[in-house]
């Protein structure tokens, strides 16, 4: 922190007399020091933050889908053919039992399946068409977008 000293001039007989007065400005540089900081920090935490079960998506060269709804649904199904939604596992069975408990009514919300390359056609089709019955029309696969050369 800074301080001026500002002189008033002479006075009395003895000698200078100075008047001290604070300085009345911020100093902002550890304000910007921190602030600095918190960003790095937030710049490398942020791409190790992505939640979700970890699958081989397939790559293809769909364009991407819109995010007009708020939070879609994903359901994930992994190597091993486990289900789950959000983070959480579920059976085939149990799938349409949660999935009508986080949406309620609201059949119009997107659901995203996102399924591991490896899989056989009928695993996947087997999950999508549960959803399909169950009443939801907007279902979603989701794919990695394909390397251009």
């Amino acid at each position: 922190m800074g301080m001026m000293i500002q002189s008033k001039g002479q006075s009395g007989i003895t000698g200078y007399r100075r008047a001290y007065r604070p300085m009345a400005d911020i100093n902002v540089t550890p304000f910007i020091d921190v602030m600095l900081v918190l960003l790095i920090v937030f710049m490398v935490t942020a791409p190790l933050l992505s939640a979700g079960v970890p699958v081989d998506l397939p790559k293809t060269e769909a364009g991407p889908v819109s995010d007009k709804d708020e939070k879609p649904l994903e359901v994930t199904v992994n190597k091993k053919g486990d289900i789950f939604i959000g983070e959480t596992k579920v059976t085939q069975d149990e799938l349409l039992v949660k999935l009508s408990a986080i949406t309620g009514d609201d059949m119009e919300r997107r659901v995203f399946i996102k399924a591991d390359q490896g899989l056989a056609y009928g695993d996947v089709m087997g999950v999508l068409g549960a959803i399909n019955k169950g009443g939801y029309r907007k279902v979603a696969l989701i794919t990695e977008p394909a390397s251009r050369k």
